[in-house]
């Protein structure tokens, strides 16, 4: 089957709920898009809310108290909204890695296997009791004489010694006390935790649940979008191959690239799109197929995008490509329009800006 880029991202759009825009609950958009990324938790709601007809402010925190949802730090190493249901796949195959046992990390970290196992055990035991803060959790953890040279990486922002356990279906963020982060077990954050399968059974679920957002898709792309690059191309092909006629190659403009088979029928009838739509930044339409795929991000315009210090600007997409980028300056959405992406279709920005505007709660004009 042969298709054309503007054809595949047609199809992305509509399995993004960008065109049209869906009516899905939080939790479905989540499960929609293969995780959401919460390292912004303002851009977290956005993204979920402009997928959605009719949304309110604070319905992500309400579906991570209910337990519809949990935020941890899971695909790329940074903080997501993943579904309890399925959130422990994605984790599973980000613990087979083992990052933590390159001896890089062993180096810069300190910590050789004894000291994993020690402060897993020390973790584990501590969230037996229920939430607790992160200097709480760290108190507890610098306890044990063995780890206490710990104590600066421990405190560091980026949290490097707690993703592995995080990985590990270990801990997770908990409900807030006040502005301080606390920790939580998964299986006592959700009552839909459904553990962490071993990585060949999560494999077929991630690779599904990421060629139903963001396919098709090749190897690159999903190295690239869980752990760039961390797990070989020769174990994503042998888990490829093993799902056999569940998945299909197709040619888009020249290049094969994996599709799940039970899509093909929809992919050849999509329709090319002319939805304009305003994202916010970190979006899973970004993030999905990654920043240096050129399909949707121009090689020209990457800085743009993806600017310092790792941070994703929002940007404008027409057409499923990225034609643009926006900020919020006072009371003006001021759109940056990318001049050879041709005529900015004004009026749609009129009417995305106007949407923007009842999402935010707060009166929004159009600027260039």
């Amino acid at each position: 089957m042969k298709l054309t880029w503007a054809q595949a991202l047609a199809w992305r759009m509509r399995r993004q709920l960008l065109d049209p825009v869906g009516t899905s609950s939080v939790a479905d958009v989540v499960r929609r898009l293969g995780g959401v990324q919460a390292q912004v938790a303002s851009s977290a709601e956005l993204a979920i809310r402009l997928r959605r007809q009719r949304s309110r402010a604070g319905e992500v925190n309400r579906a991570l108290a209910d337990g519809r949802l949990i935020k941890t730090w899971a695909m790329r190493g940074t903080l997501h909204l993943l579904t309890p249901e399925e959130g422990g796949a994605f984790l599973s195959l980000m613990a087979d890695a083992k990052t933590w046992e390159l001896p890089s990390w062993q180096r810069y970290l300190g910590m050789r296997n004894e000291h994993w196992d020690e402060m897993r055990a020390a973790v584990r035991e501590a969230l037996a009791g229920g939430p607790m803060t992160r200097e709480e959790l760290i108190t507890v953890i610098l306890a044990r004489p063995r780890l206490s040279h710990l104590a600066a990486e421990l405190r560091s922002g980026w949290g490097s010694l707690f993703k592995p356990l995080a990985w590990q279906g270990e801990l997770c963020n908990g409900p807030s006390r006040g502005t301080r982060v606390t920790f939580t077990r998964p299986d006592l954050a959700s009552p839909r935790w459904a553990g962490l399968p071993d990585p060949n059974d999560a494999a077929p679920i991630v690779i599904r649940a990421y060629l139903a957002a963001y396919g098709p898709a090749n190897v690159r792309n999903l190295q690239n979008w869980l752990s760039r690059g961390r797990i070989t191309g020769r174990r994503w092909r042998d888990w490829l191959v093993a799902m056999g006629d569940e998945l299909a190659v197709v040619e888009v403009d020249g290049e094969p690239a994996y599709v799940r088979a039970q899509d093909l029928d929809e992919l050849a009838t999509t329709r090319l799109t002319s939805a304009v739509r305003l994202l916010g930044g970190f979006d899973a339409y970004v993030m999905g197929p990654g920043t240096d795929d050129g399909r949707v991000v121009s090689a020209a315009r990457r800085s743009t995008v993806s600017r310092a210090a790792g941070w994703i600007s929002p940007v404008v997409v027409s057409g499923g490509v990225v034609t643009g980028t926006w900020e919020l300056d006072r009371a003006t959405a001021r759109i940056s329009w990318f001049r050879e992406a041709g005529r900015m279709p004004r009026a749609a920005l009129t009417v995305e800006v106007e949407r923007l505007s009842t999402i935010l709660g707060r009166e929004l004009r159009l600027g260039v």
